[in-house]
């Protein structure tokens, strides 16, 4: 496995970057406390980054695939209006539930709707459009979601997707998941429909405009 940042500059980043608030610090420990693969949420520093490009985009409707904990949704949440609102899918009644303790402690989870169960039957009943859209889930489908996601994302709005450098793995693929990932990334570079941009921030973010 790769590591793309070192921990001391991760902790130097995350020392010099807005700093996370009680809940979302409270969230994070309860779920390397009792998630079987807490690595799955993203951290303070993806948070934070996430949290600003809800402000930057202003957007008002957020979209996610994978919901994990919920320490995303809820990062975002905050930087939402009060009337803006986040739909975010999710198939884990465990993960979700430590997800719904939470934001019901927030004041900012009242934005949140969790829609539980698989992300392309929810993804046909949803209307667009979105302004903002994180994708962060299974990463098998994740060509499957993008092609549902995008009709769905308003002209000028921003695709997010995580986990594209699967550390380092789309290198070399050498299992189902590298070489879906590997697909996913040349299937982005391919669509017109966006402008892209591949960050290697934590285990890579794709920042897609959608131009039309």
């Amino acid at each position: 496995m790769i590591r793309l940042v070192s921990p001391a500059i991760e902790r130097y980043a995350a020392r010099h970057s807005a700093p996370e608030s009680a809940i979302l610090r409270a969230l994070a420990k309860e779920t390397y406390s009792k998630t079987r693969i807490p690595q799955m949420q993203v951290g303070h520093l993806q948070g934070t980054f996430l949290r600003l490009l809800v402000r930057l985009t202003r957007a008002r409707r957020v979209l996610e695939i994978g919901a994990f904990t919920g320490y995303s949704a809820l990062a975002m949440a905050q930087a939402l209006p009060k009337e803006g609102r986040l739909i975010t899918c999710d198939i884990d009644p465990e993960a979700t539930g430590i997800a719904r303790h939470f934001w019901k402690k927030s004041p900012h989870g009242e934005k949140i709707r969790l829609e539980l169960g698989p992300a392309l039957a929810t993804l046909r009943s949803l209307k667009g459009p979105f302004d903002l859209v994180f994708l962060d889930a299974d990463k098998e489908n994740y060509v499957r979601y993008w092609d549902a996601c995008v009709p769905k994302t308003r002209p000028g709005g921003l695709l997010v997707a995580d986990n594209v450098l699967w550390s380092g793995r789309v290198l070399d693929p050498k299992d189902a998941t590298d070489r879906a990932l590997a697909r996913f990334n040349r299937h982005v570079l391919r669509d017109s429909r966006v402008e892209a941009v591949m960050l290697p921030v934590r285990d890579g973010i794709t920042l897609a405009f959608k131009l039309r």
